[in-house]
């Protein structure tokens, strides 16, 4: 299995971050089996593109929430790393507080 779960629709409260403020959380390693994505479907034509992350982070954004992680942004590069046999991920993870404002 690539992900730990294969969800649709994100369960944690809105964190409000924008593009440039995810520059801000340093990217660190990530299983990808500990991963819950949040979008069932994929652009296949993004998954392919060498270009893919030109106009984009280079990181996956992963949002940490009551003791899951939550795949929000890159899931073209979660696959494409599965594809290549790689068992992590370089993301960016935002830790959400059990209290954070929805």
């Amino acid at each position: 299995m690539i992900f730990k779960q294969v969800g649709d629709g994100r369960p944690y409260p809105a964190h409000g971050l924008t593009q440039r403020e995810w520059v801000d959380v340093a990217p660190q390693q990530v299983r990808l089996d500990d991963l819950i994505t949040t979008k069932t479907e994929l652009d296949l034509a993004t998954l392919l593109d060498d270009d893919s992350t030109f106009y984009g982070d280079l990181f996956a954004h992963i949002v940490s929430w009551r003791e899951e992680l939550y795949l929000e942004d890159g899931l073209h590069r979660a696959l494409r790393a599965a594809l290549h046999q790689r068992q992590v991920l370089h993301a960016r993870v935002l830790v959400l507080a059990e209290g954070e404002p929805t």
